[in-house]
């Protein structure tokens, strides 16, 4: 990987990160493909129409089904899914978190019960590695232990020291793996742990941030639970124990208004599902805010989703005929819906990154909550 930064505002950072596969441009929004397919849309939706240059896959998701020595079979997740530019795949710790009920962490991983079939399985920071070498993913999270919020002091310090311990394990797996020419071209990412503690959020990052070999560094833990502010707050405190010449990503995160902020305090990388979950479910994402596109009043309404957006959606659609297919559980509607949201997000990324070039991001932030009537 080769990271530059391009120019800083304020804390607000525009940088080039380039992997084996493509050449990122941040702020970068990764949409998810959790089972290395982002819902409705296929590589040419994403690369062509969407020109999305990094997308996340999900190791739990693929492990399972089809299984990432299948996938390793068709060349790794470029391969299988036709997608030409990066991927970047997730430790297994979120889907731990989510999916409690059916999973169990310990000192050496995590043991989880498949919810596809029952069978059982672990996961260990060598494990999640394996997997990711037959994904062939170009950036690697390592498994890390993750709590909802609230949660004891206890439970949140017992995190990070399985956190930073697995990083360990990791990291010198990983060297150890490429001394042997597996894994050259991929890189792994520690995951800083700590809830909104300040204490452990300043002990997780100088504990991980130490790991020179690391490629990046990222936020987790958050948003989860806690209140928005909570989240910025805790941002803004953690960023300044990470490398300045290093990608710094926000894991799960969130609403345009959060990218925005967290942008403002120095974060390059994000994912969350939200752009395509609330699509499916009829919320659009627009330059003044939200739309419930399955409203009776947009039964006969001529005008686009948005009057500001280019995507393919909105130069060829009106919301009328968008308000039908939902309201008929068109196929069709989830593939343009996807395509609109998705287009939003990545274009909203665009716009910070210009105003980060041409040092305004401060009226930018302004412009883009005026809008919004806040």
């Amino acid at each position: 990987m080769k990271f530059h930064i391009d120019n800083i505002d304020g804390n607000a950072r525009a940088c080039t990160i380039k992997t084996a596969h493509s050449t990122i441009q941040t702020p970068v929004f990764m949409p998810v493909g959790t089972a290395g397919s982002v819902k409705s849309l296929d590589a040419k939706d994403m690369s062509e129409e969407l020109g999305a240059k990094i997308i996340l896959g999900n190791t739990y998701h693929l492990y399972l089904r089809p299984g990432d020595k299948t996938i390793k079979h068709f060349g790794g997740l470029h391969g299988f899914t036709k997608f030409p530019n990066s991927f970047l795949t997730d430790s297994g710790g979120f889907q731990a978190f989510s999916l409690s009920a059916n999973s169990k962490p310990d000192l050496n991983g995590i043991k989880f019960k498949s919810h596809i079939d029952g069978s059982m399985h672990y996961f260990t920071p060598k494990s999640v590695l394996d997997i990711g070498y037959n994904l062939n993913s170009d950036i690697m999270m390592i498994l890390d232990d993750l709590v909802a919020l609230p949660a004891t002091r206890e439970r949140v310090k017992l995190s990070i020291q399985r956190t930073t311990a697995w990083a360990k394990e990791a990291i010198n797996y990983h060297l150890q793996k490429r001394d042997i020419g597996i894994g050259v071209k991929q890189n792994i990412f520690a995951i800083i742990q700590g809830g909104t503690d300040e204490e452990f959020r300043k002990i997780s990052a100088n504990e991980l941030c130490e790991m020179e070999d690391y490629d990046g560094f990222a936020i987790g833990g958050l948003s989860v639970g806690e209140a928005n502010q909570q989240m910025y707050d805790t941002v803004e405190f953690t960023i300044p124990f990470m490398p300045q010449v290093k990608p710094r990503y926000l894991m799960g995160v969130g609403t345009p208004e959060d990218l925005v902020e967290n942008v403002e305090r120095g974060i390059d990388m994000f994912d969350c599902v939200m752009p395509t979950r609330n699509a499916r479910n009829g919320t659009l994402f627009t330059s003044f805010g939200k739309l419930n596109i399955k409203a009776a009043k947009f039964k006969l309404d001529d005008d686009p989703i948005d009057k500001e957006c280019d995507c393919y959606t909105c130069k060829n659609y009106s919301r009328g005929y968008i308000n039908h297919l939902f309201r008929s559980r068109e196929l069709t509607y989830f593939r343009l819906a996807s395509l609109h949201n998705l287009h939003y997000y990545l274009k909203l990324m665009k716009q910070m990154r210009e105003a980060i070039l041409k040092n305004r991001f401060q009226e930018f932030k302004k412009e883009f909550y005026a809008k919004r009537g806040k």
